[in-house]
């Protein structure tokens, strides 16, 4: 504890947020029973206010260790929710409603495989639609969309992140209890815990009053040399996988209670969500040094530093970055919230330090942290799209068909409608109806048919450069290819057929996946 509070650490924490352009960040730690906190820089820059313990943060994925307690509970609570098992299949909990793509995946998909991110489906973030959409989505929509959307490996064959599964999550548990997940969390969680300032969604915390202790986020606009904010939007189609706004002082008690395995974490929920289900980096890749690879519960990581366990996670949103964990051996556990997406990096650096000096590791022996956090990172993601678009064209050739060939609506039964126009002389799609909402600008490369996409975040800009691809048919376009989809293991474009109208009205090519 001294040295949390020493003048050392708090230059070390005004240091990294420079150097990351976090304009606020809180941090709670807990040793045994005792709780410390404390706040730096501004939760709001305009106007001006001081970020505080107090201060209340979209957390992104570090909520997903509630989900995965919420499910635990259900499934040690034989007497109501017998059927409820880890083992137990998905389509024999949620049936008509959750159904996947691939033979074998209904049938074979269970409550841990969703959890533990090994249903083989990759996470297709870009396929569910915001509250800003004409048709928003919500958790059941969410689940039966799955049968639309391709799948990638067999199951429980590799880890793959999917954010979407925990949403699906809190759908089974809306089934079988019968009440809201909002409702769910502050009856079994955060009133037990006396966490009274952390509710689902900015909304309810808004609705008790709470909204001027929310954080705004804020992303660096390195060009403008400025921060740009903005405040962080309700998101039930997420709702699982993240949406929990807190503060470290709050959220300090649901790590203390996970750490000491007090109510309502019994000894069997707490090993239900930590048991090792799947590896996020099986072949040992770019490990930490003195660090083990990392595993995955339900909702928590688990790895080795030194000999001792770390159960942790980490979460990142437009605005935002944390991370939370806990060595249960030595009864030591933080959490870090910051109001910028890079403060992701900082909480894990930060977080890390802090655990070096718990485990009091001579300086000289200790990772430097910041570097392994700030690699270099010398690809060129441009380059390498068009040599995979266009082989041997070093040059971009002329756009030659008509702008107007390529423009209308297209449709894919998983990702929906998405319609091409013209703006600024290029071709442009305005995807900010989605949850990750972004727009693409089209740059011809070659064939009059092979484009890079440069993906703009709603919230935070950017460019991203990404494939795109059309099928005439004569002198129409037929269909579109996005590269939606990061996963290595599927690589394939996500297709789009063009919609026809008939004179009926009636919306063609959206009969079923062409994926």
């Amino acid at each position: 504890m001294d040295f949390f509070y020493s003048p050392k650490f708090s230059s070390r924490v005004e240091e990294l947020m420079k150097q990351y352009h976090v304009p606020g960040l809180a941090i709670a730690i807990v040793q045994n029973e005792t709780i410390a906190s404390a706040g730096y820089g501004k939760a709001s820059l305009d106007p001006s206010k001081p970020c505080t313990p107090d201060t209340l943060f979209d957390t992104a994925s570090v909520g997903k260790s509630l989900t995965g307690a919420s499910v635990g509970l259900l499934v040690n609570d034989n007497e109501r929710y017998p059927e409820v098992q880890y083992e137990a299949t998905m389509s024999s909990l949620l049936p008509d409603d959750f159904v996947m793509s691939g033979e074998g995946y209904t049938e074979g998909v269970t409550v841990e495989d969703i959890l533990s991110h090994r249903t083989g489906l990759p996470a297709h973030d870009f396929s569910y639609r915001s509250q800003r959409a004409a048709q928003p989505d919500n958790p059941r929509s969410i689940t039966r969309n799955l049968r639309n959307l391709p799948v990638a490996t067999p199951i429980r064959s590799k880890h793959m992140y999917n954010n979407m599964m925990f949403t699906v999550a809190t759908h089974l548990v809306e089934k079988k209890t019968g009440i809201s997940y909002s409702d769910f969390l502050h009856e079994r969680f955060f009133g037990p815990l006396d966490m009274h300032s952390t509710n689902l969604q900015p909304e309810r915390a808004r609705a008790k009053g709470l909204g001027d202790r929310i954080a705004t986020g804020y992303f660096w606009d390195e060009k403008a040399q400025k921060y740009q904010g903005f405040q962080t939007p309700d998101c039930p189609e997420a709702q699982g996988a993240g949406c929990i706004i807190t503060s470290v002082n709050d959220y300090i008690k649901w790590v203390k209670a996970l750490m000491n395995h007090e109510d309502p974490v019994t000894e069997e929920v707490y090993k239900g969500i930590v048991r090792s289900r799947s590896f996020e980096n099986p072949d040992e890749k770019h490990l930490p040094p003195f660090t083990s690879p990392r595993a995955y519960g339900a909702g928590l990581g688990t790895f080795f530093y030194r000999g001792h366990k770390i159960v942790s996670h980490a979460g990142l949103v437009a605005g935002f970055g944390s991370w939370h964990f806990f060595l249960p051996d030595v009864k030591f556990g933080g959490v870090i919230f910051g109001n910028s997406g890079d403060g992701e990096p900082v909480a894990s650096i930060l977080g890390q330090e802090l655990i070096d000096e718990v485990l009091r590791v001579p300086e000289a022996e200790r990772p430097d942290r910041n570097k392994l956090e700030s690699g270099d990172n010398l690809d060129d993601p441009e380059k390498d799209l068009r040599e995979k678009l266009c082989p041997g064209i070093k040059e971009s050739q002329p756009q030659k068909m008509p702008l107007s060939a390529y423009t209308g609506e297209y449709w894919n039964p998983g990702y929906r409608d998405i319609t091409v126009q013209i703006k600024n002389d290029k071709l442009f799609i305005d995807a900010t109806d989605r949850s990750m909402g972004f727009t693409l600008t089209l740059d011809h490369i070659g064939e009059q048919t092979k484009y890079i996409a440069h993906m703009s975040d709603f919230w935070e800009g950017g460019d991203v450069p990404l494939m795109a691809e059309f099928r005439f048919d004569n002198d129409r376009t037929v269909k579109m290819g996005l590269q939606l989809e990061e996963e290595e293991d599927y690589q394939e474009l996500i297709w789009f057929n063009r919609v026809i109208n008939d004179q009926t009205g009636k919306q063609s090519g959206n009969e079923g996946p062409i994926c």
